[in-house]
């Protein structure tokens, strides 16, 4: 759970370097037919179709776009994986369907506006917005294509498998030596050499190597252009008329390039995140959502994890990650509460402040207009230490409000967890 956190902090960490950074981004992924679109923009084969969000699109797309074809391929669209293998909640199996084409429409009706519940959406499932109408391609050979960003190479490397369309674990497990990887020097570039060697791993059966590595130097042309922290495609397919085409495809993208990929960070989709992230976002909070029953207000990333981990040390469970950080306003607490009062499942609040150059008096004040504006229903205990300390105190105890307060942070833990339980 730490590397997680902290992998997810590390993309929206607070800083004066740049005005953009008003807004905390997550590390932006982008559905499967904005991939497809850009992928297409960039010169990389994929399969022909459109998006659609309503049923009348939905016709207006097979009509214009499909009129000739006998089957299509329909895809439901959310940000997680394990689509094809999914469960709606209305019942209907499968979120990716071949079907005739007169039977498009009732296929997409039962997806439009349902949720969708796969092994990496958890029980909670994720709404179907759009779906993605594609044509049926011919495949006769899938492989496995993927760009990523490598430690120890300190650049991207290149992995590619002969053998596609299934999770690249299951691929490493079963097929170690068909996964090749090949990594890229960042100031050279891809060289005829480099995607030489990516073909040969592929071993593409029917397709032109000059052209399949014409194909893999765009593809990395996309990811260095674009500012892609990942780019994997599965299948890498090849089909009936010798071609290569990526026929689904993922895509993530460096948070730290919003300024110059601003057209690609408008493809954002705010309703395929959490709620609770969503709103931190505005307020310039950084924000984590977790599944416990204590939520957790601190300021520093590394007090935060200490909270969270003696808060698990005393038998409780975090509700989530939040760091106001160091120069936190005194609106941004009262959001901070507005954010942690609105989940249902907190049962109690821990403010845990050590003021150096965020103040506990802010902190405090934060505290005491959140609860005009906020019906504090659960148990709020609060730690204060630092800076204008006393001054932070005298304001909690002259505000009336039932509090719990705390001497230290292992007391604070303590007493959340029993407040919690309570």
């Amino acid at each position: 759970m730490v590397r997680g956190l902290l992998n997810k902090l590390a993309s929206k960490s607070l800083s004066v370097a740049g005005k953009w950074q008003q807004q905390q981004l997550r590390r932006l992924n982008i559905h499967e037919y904005q991939g497809a679109e850009l992928m297409g923009k960039h010169g990389v084969n994929v399969p022909r179709g459109a998006a659609a969000s309503s049923i009348e699109e939905v016709k207006k797309i097979v009509k214009d776009m499909f009129p000739n074809e006998s089957e299509l391929v329909v895809k439901s669209q959310i940000l997680a994986g394990g689509r094809g293998l999914g469960t709606f909640k209305n019942g209907f199996q499968g979120g990716v369907h071949i079907v005739k084409a007169d039977k498009v429409e009732e296929t997409a009706g039962k997806m439009l506006g349902q949720t969708l519940v796969t092994k990496q959406t958890g029980p909670q499932g994720k709404v179907v917005n759009k779906i993605y109408l594609c044509e049926k391609v011919s495949l006769v050979n899938e492989m496995y294509f993927a760009i990523m960003l490598d430690r120890t190479t300190a650049g991207p490397l290149i992995i590619a498998c002969q053998k596609g369309g299934t999770s690249i674990e299951d691929l490493a497990e079963k097929f170690p030596d068909m996964i090749i990887k090949v990594p890229i020097d960042v100031f050279k570039g891809i060289t005829d050499e480099d995607a030489a060697k990516v073909v040969d791993g592929l071993a593409p059966k029917v397709s032109d190597k000059k052209e399949s590595m014409e194909q893999v130097k765009k593809l990395y042309k996309l990811f260095c252009d674009c500012d892609c922290t990942m780019l994997e495609i599965n299948p890498l397919a090849e089909t009936s008329d010798n071609k290569l085409v990526a026929a689904d495809a993922k895509l993530n993208f460096d948070d730290n390039a919003y300024f110059r990929q601003k057209e690609i960070f408008a493809l954002r989709d705010p309703s395929q995140e959490d709620p609770r992230e969503v709103a931190a976002a505005k307020a310039d909070l950084n924000y984590i959502g977790l599944d416990g029953q204590i939520g957790c207000m601190v300021n520093g990333a590394g007090l935060a994890m200490a909270t969270m981990d003696i808060i698990k040390l005393h038998g409780g469970t975090p509700a989530n990650f939040l760091d106001v950080g160091g120069n936190a306003s005194e609106n941004q607490v009262v959001e901070a509460f507005k954010i942690l009062t609105a989940d249902d499942k907190v049962k109690a609040i821990l403010v845990n402040i050590f003021g150096g150059i965020m103040k506990c008096d802010v902190i405090a004040s934060g505290i005491v207009n959140a609860a005009k504006q906020v019906a504090l229903k659960v148990p709020v205990v609060v730690r204060l230490e630092g800076t204008n300390v006393d001054q932070g105190k005298r304001i909690l105890k002259e505000s009336g409000m039932t509090l719990i307060t705390a001497e230290d942070l292992d007391d604070a833990a303590e007493k959340a967890v029993k407040a919690s339980a309570s």
